[in-house]
């Protein structure tokens, strides 16, 4: 009389928890957002473009708003004048949010070691992945990519961060 889930379902029902699907759909479907500052911004075109093509790994709808965007792609070099700008840029992206950080210029300052140049984004704003290289094929761009989307893989959609709400927790 009761029939099981398979037998009344067959192979038509999958099953999952709801962070893995989000996760892979997330994962798969990363809006990037490059800020292109110098040589590297103009490296990040190809990584685009129909040889490398960034869209083979979900992630070809180049954002110019980063509210739509969830990978911030910092590509150049950065002084101290643009540093207010790149951390409120990252502060307009919603959560889960990913940055890599593309080229010799973004990642340590590069040749520039003097007082205009930011010695690395990371100074700013948090860094997920680093791209070495000036510039960097774009083969190790689309690495970085694929260690972002590991790292969307391994996220919870469960707020686990209190301190983000730790306004809110003070009465």
């Amino acid at each position: 009389m009761g029939l099981g889930v398979e037998a009344a379902f067959g192979d038509s029902v999958i099953t999952t928890k709801l962070d893995k699907a989000v996760n892979w759909a997330r994962s798969y479907s990363l809006w990037p957002m490059a800020f292109g500052t110098a040589c590297c911004g103009i490296e990040f075109m190809s990584v685009a473009a129909s040889k490398h093509d960034i869209s083979r790994f979900g992630a070809e709808v180049v954002r110019f708003s980063p509210r739509q965007a969830d990978l911030m792609i910092v590509a150049g070099t950065i002084s101290y004048k643009q540093a207010p700008i790149l951390k409120k840029i990252y502060d307009q992206m919603c959560e889960p949010k990913w940055v890599i950080s593309m080229g010799a210029c973004a990642c340590s300052g590069g040749f520039y070691d003097n007082y205009t140049t930011v010695q690395g984004i990371d100074e700013i704003i948090p860094v997920d992945e680093y791209v070495s290289g000036c510039p960097p094929r774009p083969e190790a761009v689309l690495d970085a990519i694929i260690k972002i989307q590991e790292k969307a893989q391994g996220d919870s959609i469960v707020v686990d961060r209190i301190t983000d709400f730790k306004g809110f927790l003070d009465v």
